[in-house]
C-alpha cells in the first residue's frame, strides 16, 4: 500500500468515453467536471459527480493528513494506520475487502507526504455497501482496534519497509533523497514509511490518539463518481456519516520554509550489478508557478528515445542502460530528480559527463519549438486519458480540492500545461537545475568478497 516515489503527472478533463484529440484548439469549450458539493453537519466535505454512462460508482475517502503531520519520533504512523484501517471495525470486525470482492470491487488505498486516502470502485448495486463499510471504520474503529492486530500491522509494514527500501536494488536511495534534500525537522526529511525504530516504539494508544486527531469527519472529504440517484445517495451518506460526531479540527501542516541545501555529493554501496547516478534538487511545490514547466522539461529530458538523455546516453553513447527525469510533486514543496544507470564497461564519471553536458546545453540554448510541442501534446494525452473513468474524475476531484481548494480546475490545470514556453523552461531549468544546490547520490556495487567484508550504506561527503 506504500505509493511508488515517482508521481506520475496526468489530470484529467471529462470526457464521458469521447475520444479527443492531443492538441486542443483554441476555441475549444472550456473542460468542466459537473458536481455538487456540500458538508453535513459535523464537518464532512462530500463532493458528488452524476455519470450514468456505466453502471459503476466509485467511491474514495481522503483524510488530510500524511506523513508530514507526524511528530518527532512517531515517524510512519500515517502509513500505519492506512493498513490497520483494513483489519475490521466494529460492525464488520473483519477484513475490509471480503464483502465488496464478490461484486468484482476494486478496492485500495494509499498514504504519502500530504494525505491518506481509501477507494472503492463497485458495480451501483454495491455503491450503499462501500458507503457502510466506510463509515463505519470513520466513526467504529476503535472498537475493534486491539493490540493483536497493531502488532501484527506493525510486523506487515516493518516487512513492507524491507521490501521497498532495505533489500530492492538502489532501494535506500529514496531515504537520503529526503534526508539530504530536507533538513531535519522538515516534514520531508522522513520518508512516508517511516523507521523501524519509531514503528516498533508505537503502542496502541499512540495509534488510537492519531486516530482521535485525524480522522474525524471534518478532516475528510467524500467523494462519489458515476452512476447514482442523488437523493437516494445523499440519504446513505447522510444516515452513515451523519451520527459520526465532529471531532476536535486538526491542523494539518501548510508551510514549510526551507533554504536550498548546498552541493553535495554522498556515495554508498548496495548489493547491486551497475553503479547509478542519481541527482535531487528542491523544486516548486505542486501547482506552483514552475511546477508544470519541469512536469514538461522532464518528457523533454527523458521520455521516449528521442528524449534528450535518453538519446544521448543511452542510444548515441551507449554509457547509461536506462536514464529518467522527474518532478516529484508535493505540498510543501517538491523535489527534481535524474537518474542513470551505467551500462557495463562503462564509468560512473562517462555518465556524469554527458548528463553535465546536456544540462549545460538546456540552459544554454534552451529547447526547440519542435521538443516543447511533442512534450506538451503528450502531457495532454495523459490528462484526457485519466478522465475517462469515473475512478479517474473522482481522483481529478480530491486532487484539486486538497491543492487549490478548487475541486474543478480541471481547466487551470490544463492551462498551466498550456502556458508553457520555451522561455519559461530555460528560466525554471536554469533556476531549479542548479549545480551549487545539487545532491548527487552515486551507488556503486559491493566490491567482491575480500579479507574483510565491505561496508554497505552511506558513506563519504560534502565534495
Amino acid at each position: 500500500m506504500t505509493p511508488s516515489p515517482f508521481r506520475f503527472v496526468a489530470v484529467g478533463a471529462l470526457l464521458c468515453g469521447l475520444a479527443l484529440p492531443a492538441t486542443v484548439r483554441a476555441d475549444a469549450p472550456k473542460i468542466s467536471i459537473p458536481h455538487e458539493e456540500y458538508r453535513l453537519a459535523n464537518g464532512l466535505q462530500v463532493i458528488l459527480h452524476r455519470d450514468t454512462t456505466t453502471p459503476l460508482a466509485h467511491v474514495e475517502l481522503w483524510y488530510h493528513v500524511g506523513s508530514k503531520d507526524e511528530v518527532q519520533g512517531r515517524s510512519g504512523f500515517a502509513h500505519l494506520f492506512e493498513h490497520l484501517m483494513f483489519n475490521g471495525s466494529e460492525h464488520f470486525d473483519d477484513e475490509y475487502f471480503a464483502p465488496l470482492q464478490p461484486f468484482g470491487a476494486r478496492i485500495n488505498g494509499s498514504t504519502n507526504t500530504d494525505r491518506t486516502n481509501y477507494y472503492e470502485t463497485v458495480p451501483t448495486n454495491a455503491l450503499e455497501r462501500a458507503l457502510w463499510m466506510e463509515a463505519d471504520r470513520m466513526g467504529f474503529l476503535l472498537p475493534a482496534l486491539v493490540q493483536a492486530k497493531l502488532t501484527n500491522q506493525q510486523d506487515v509494514v516493518r516487512n513492507e519497509r524491507r521490501q521497498s527500501y532495505e533489500i530492492r536494488p538502489y532501494g535506500e536511495v529514496w531515504t537520503l533523497l529526503s534526508s539530504e534534500v530536507y533538513p531535519e525537522g522538515h516534514p520531508y526529511h522522513h520518508t512516508t514509511i517511516g523507521s523501524h525504530e519509531d514503528l516498533d516504539a508505537a503502542t496502541l494508544e499512540d495509534v488510537k490518539g492519531f486516530f482521535r486527531t485525524w480522522y474525524v469527519p471534518n478532516n475528510a472529504t467524500l467523494v462519489v463518481a458515476g452512476s447514482f440517484e442523488p437523493e437516494q445517495l445523499k440519504g446513505w451518506i447522510e444516515t452513515y456519516f451523519g451520527p459520526i460526531p465532529r471531532g476536535e479540527q486538526p491542523t494539518p501542516v501548510t508551510e514549510a520554509p526551507v533554504t536550498r541545501p548546498a552541493a553535495k555529493t554522498v556515495e554508498m554501496t548496495d548489493e547491486v550489478q551497475l553503479s547509478r547516478v542519481y541527482w535531487a534538487w528542491q523544486s516548486p511545490k505542486f501547482f506552483g508557478e514552475g511546477d508544470a514547466d519541469l512536469d514538461v522539461l522532464s518528457a523533454i529530458l527523458s521520455d521516449g528515445k528521442n528524449s534528450r538523455l535518453y538519446k544521448r546516453l543511452v542510444f548515441e553513447d551507449r554509457i547509461a542502460k536506462d536514464v529518467a527525469a522527474f518532478q516529484a510533486s508535493a505540498q510543501l514543496s517538491s523535489r527534481y530528480i535524474i537518474y542513470a544507470t551505467v551500462a557495463p564497461g562503462h564509468t560512473v564519471q562517462e555518465v556524469q559527463t554527458a548528463m553535465q553536458e546536456e544540462l549545460d546545453l538546456l540552459r544554454g540554448k534552451g529547447v526547440t519549438p519542435e521538443e516543447l510541442e511533442r512534450a506538451t501534446n503528450g502531457w495532454q494525452k495523459g490528462f484526457f486519458q485519466q478522465m475517462e473513468s469515473v475512478s479517474g474524475r473522482a481522483g481529478m476531484l480530491h486532487r484539486y480540492n486538497n491543492y487549490v481548494a478548487q475541486p474543478d480546475f480541471a481547466q487551470g490545470d490544463l492551462d498551466r500545461y498550456l502556458a508553457v514556453t520555451i522561455e519559461s523552461l530555460k528560466s525554471w531549468a536554469t533556476s531549479v537545475l542548479d549545480d551549487t544546490h545539487r545532491l548527487e547520490i552515486i551507488v556503486r556495487p559491493v566490491p567482491e568478497a575480500t579479507d574483510e567484508e565491505a561496508p554497505k550504506g552511506p558513506k563519504g561527503g560534502a565534495q
